[in-house]
C-alpha cells in the first residue's frame, strides 16, 4: 500500500457536493491539517465530463470521495478511476443500493433532491426569519411562539446555535442575553420551562474568548467585559437564574456549534 505524506481528496458530486464536502470534512477532522486537502468539483453533468476531470486526477496522493446520484455516472467514474489507478469511495451509491435491496424500491436517480424546495424547505427558511428577529433579546413579549429559547451570558454562542437550530432542524429558536444587573424580560419565566436552554461555560474558556474578541474590535481589554472576575459573577448569576427557570442547562466549553445544537435537539425530542 502507498503512503504519501499528503493527499488530494477530490470531492465529485452531479449536484451542490454539500453533502459529500460535509461527509469529507468530518472524516478528515480526525487528522492532522497537513494530512489531506478538498478539492471540490459540483456540478458535473455528463459522462464525457467525468472522464476528463478523472485525467486530471492522475497524480500522485489522489482520492476521489463522490455522491453521484445516477449510475451511468457512478459506474463511468469508477471505470476511470480504476483504468487510471485512482482509488475512489462512492459515499452515497452504498447505501443506496442497500435501501434499494431491502426495500425492493428502486431509487429515483434524481439530482438534487436533498436540496428540494418541499415544506420542510420553507420551515427552515421560517425558522431562520424567526431566528433573526428574536436574536439578542429582541420581541420579549413573542418568545411563546419560539420552540426554544436559549439564554446566557454573552459569548455562550446564542445566536450561532439559534441560526443551526433554525437551518438544521427547522426550530424556531430565540434567545436572551443574561446581564448582571438586568432582569430579564418576565416572559421568559412565563413560559414552558422545557423550551428554556440555559448555556454555560467556564469563567476561563469565557474570558480567552472576550479577550479575543476586544482585541479583534480594537477595544481595551482592561473592563467588566474581558476581567476574569467580573466573568466569574456573570456566570454565577446566570446559574443562579437557571436554577430559577428550573431549565436544562448546556456546558458550551470547546464544545462546537453542531454539538451543541444537537444535544439542544435531543433534550427537545424526549
Amino acid at each position: 500500500m502507498n503512503n504519501y505524506a499528503s493527499l488530494i481528496v477530490y470531492v465529485v458530486s452531479d449536484s451542490s457536493g454539500e453533502t459529500a464536502a460535509h461527509v469529507t470534512h468530518a472524516a478528515l477532522s480526525q487528522f492532522p491539517a497537513s494530512v489531506a486537502q478538498v478539492e471540490r468539483l459540483p456540478k458535473v453533468s455528463s459522462i464525457s465530463e467525468i472522464s476528463e476531470l478523472v485525467s486530471k486526477m492522475r497524480t500522485a496522493g489522489s482520492l476521489i470521495a463522490y455522491t453521484l446520484a445516477q449510475r451511468p455516472y457512478r459506474d463511468a467514474l469508477e471505470f476511470e478511476a480504476a483504468r487510471l489507478g485512482i482509488p475512489v469511495i462512492d459515499l452515497l451509491g452504498r447505501l443506496i443500493d442497500r435501501v434499494a435491496s431491502l426495500t425492493g424500491s428502486a431509487p429515483l436517480e434524481q439530482v438534487g433532491r436533498l436540496h428540494q424546495l418541499d415544506e420542510a424547505y420553507y420551515q427552515r427558511m421560517d425558522a431562520v426569519n424567526f431566528a433573526v428577529h428574536h436574536d439578542d433579546g429582541t420581541n420579549p413579549e413573542r418568545l411563546r411562539e419560539a420552540d426554544v429559547i436559549l439564554t446566557g451570558v454573552s459569548r455562550t454562542s446564542k445566536t450561532p446555535n439559534s441560526m443551526y437550530l433554525a437551518q438544521h432542524y427547522g426550530f424556531k429558536a430565540a434567545n436572551v442575553p443574561l446581564v448582571l444587573k438586568v432582569e430579564p424580560p418576565a416572559t421568559l419565566f412565563e413560559v414552558s420551562r422545557r423550551k428554556v436552554i440555559g448555556l454555560t461555560v467556564d469563567p476561563h474558556i469565557l474570558h480567552s474568548l472576550r479577550t479575543t474578541r476586544a482585541k479583534i474590535m480594537g477595544l481595551g481589554t482592561n473592563t467588566e467585559y474581558t476581567e476574569l472576575d467580573s466573568i466569574a459573577a456573570e456566570v454565577a448569576h446566570a446559574a443562579k437564574i437557571f436554577r430559577e427557570l428550573r431549565c436544562h442547562v448546556i456546558d458550551v466549553s470547546n464544545k462546537a456549534i453542531e454539538e451543541t445544537s444537537s444535544e439542544i435537539a435531543l433534550v427537545l425530542r424526549r
